[in-house]
């Protein structure tokens, strides 16, 4: 029970503890040694997405171990760059063929809060709120491959896939790390997404602009239920337009 904080009506364990990042990556571990795995795959999720007028309260947690930082959010960053950073060194250790990567949150920080983001207005910075520096991640070679959850339409205001694209394609430039693009199949017909979505032809210009990137290796459909029930054929199109040919699964 100490290792959790509740947080928005859930209870998170505690990123600022060291036994709890060694727990987690002891799991994992688990499950490597175990199994004949390919990867190991994090989703988005490190520190909470902001809930309103709520506070994660970590103070224990950062008066025994923030010493050194200049604020909370710097000791945060750290917490899950190493948790990051070791969980890759430890899968190789172990066995080094498993591949180690992350789908997060799409926008790094938007380019008016640091010249180095991408010409977004989100809501959401995985940089501030989540303490997930996944630029530095890729940057620095800490995971194999990094598929960003693009998870917007073309021409949409504060995330604009369009621009979000190339801003992923130049992070990973001149990196090891491979970049899949997260693709957003589960808006596509759904009655309470924008116009764009009720467009079956969406995902499939998704997949234009993509091929025009070198560094972009691939694309990465949510979820697989919406790959089956394809509920107005957004995933047919993309099939039809790009996937002409059966593919053989690598061995």
């Amino acid at each position: 029970p100490e290792w959790a904080v509740p947080y928005g009506g859930k209870l998170y364990y505690n990123p600022g503890l060291p036994e709890v990042r060694r727990f987690v990556q002891d799991a994992m571990l688990d499950a490597v040694w175990r199994y004949d795995l390919d990867g190991v795959h994090f989703d988005d999720y490190f520190y909470p997405y902001p809930v309103a007028g709520q506070t994660f309260d970590d103070t224990a947690a950062y008066e025994r171990y923030g010493a050194g930082f200049p604020d909370r959010a710097a000791w945060r960053r750290d917490n899950i760059d190493r948790l990051v950073r070791e969980t890759g060194e430890r899968i190789k250790r172990r066995k080094r063929h498993v591949r180690f990567g992350v789908s997060p949150f799409a926008v790094w920080r938007n380019r008016a809060t640091d010249p180095l983001g991408s010409d977004t207005r989100a809501g959401v910075q995985t940089y501030d709120d989540l303490a997930a520096d996944t630029r530095r991640w890729v940057r620095e070679g800490w995971i194999d491959y990094i598929v960003p959850q693009c998870y917007w339409h073309i021409g949409f205001g504060p995330a604009d896939y369009a621009k979000l694209l190339p801003w992923w394609a130049e992070t990973v430039r001149g990196t090891r790390v491979q970049l899949y693009i997260g693709e957003a199949l589960y808006r596509a017909g759904d009655p309470a997404q924008p116009a764009p979505w009720q467009d079956p032809g969406e995902l499939s210009r998704h997949l234009d602009l993509a091929r025009g990137r070198p560094e972009v290796l691939g694309n990465v459909f949510f979820s697989a239920k919406y790959v089956a029930s394809d509920p107005v054929g957004a995933m047919a199109r993309v099939v039809k337009d790009h996937y002409p040919h059966r593919a053989r699964p690598p061995r």
